[in-house]
């Protein structure tokens, strides 16, 4: 399954590889098909979305970015949640899955888009001054803070795509966006829910099905029993995301 955060794109790529193998067909040069095909195939993974079975075990944190850990640090004060926070650095190449799912079930309280520069993922410093797009969820009910997820573009992810708003209620292992051609998702974790890291850096973790990090807190919501099926199913089609910011390519 194509993702429809990345629409545009691979419809593009799309268009572009068959009307190159019609033309080639059509000069003669029917070698140039099995180089295009395969090269359309391959810009097409970039924007795949499977669909996965999230953990439901009560307390779970689960990871939402496909990659590596990159770094496990702690935060002395994260202004969104005003107090010390957790925070898990996840990067994503290009060959991984794009696609950025809730850690756990909140409501977004708040979206902020901050423009930056699109540096190398790869130098340490780019995740605190490249564009990023920062989604805070909070107890639905109490409104207390429970996670962070900051999309992170880099120098090839230039397009964040986010497929939330504020006021939104998701579910565990929801989609909620997508960097396209990869970077880096951040996650934070408020102290006062005494997070648990169950990831080593280094790691490969998986949107979705890898528990990052546990909770102890009691203020900590459930999903819905429906949660797991729901977010099972493509992203809903009225979703139509719209790109937080877009960099000039």
């Amino acid at each position: 399954m194509l993702s429809p955060y990345g629409k545009n794109e691979w419809l593009t790529i799309a268009a572009i590889g068959l009307l190159l193998m019609i033309a080639s067909l059509v000069a003669g040069l029917w070698w140039l098909v099995l180089i295009i095909l395969p090269a359309t195939a391959a810009g097409l993974l970039f924007f795949r979305d499977p669909n996965r079975k999230t953990p439901s075990q009560r307390g779970a944190v689960i990871a939402p970015a496909d990659g590596r850990v990159s770094s496990i640090h702690q935060v002395e004060h994260f202004e969104p949640f005003n107090g010390p926070a957790t925070c898990i650095r996840i990067f994503l190449s290009v060959l991984d899955v794009h696609i950025n799912r809730s850690p756990c079930h909140g409501q977004v309280t708040s979206i902020t888009h901050k423009p930056g520069d699109h540096k190398n993922a790869l130098n340490p410093a780019s995740a605190e001054t490249n564009e990023s797009n920062l989604i805070v969820l909070v107890h639905p009910i109490r409104l207390q803070p429970l996670a962070a997820v900051r999309q992170v573009a880099g120098l090839l992810a230039r397009t964040i795509a986010c497929g939330v708003h504020e006021g939104d209620v998701v579910q565990r292992g929801q989609r909620i966006g997508m960097i396209k051609l990869g970077s880096t998702t951040e996650l934070y974790l408020p102290a006062d829910l005494e997070p648990k890291v169950a990831v080593q850096q280094g790691q490969k973790v998986y949107a979705g099905l890898t528990v990052v990090a546990t909770v102890t807190s009691k203020d900590q919501p459930e999903p819905q029993p429906e949660s797991v099926e729901t977010h099972e199913q493509p992203a809903p089609a009225q979703a139509d995301p719209q790109p937080a910011r877009s960099a000039p390519r």
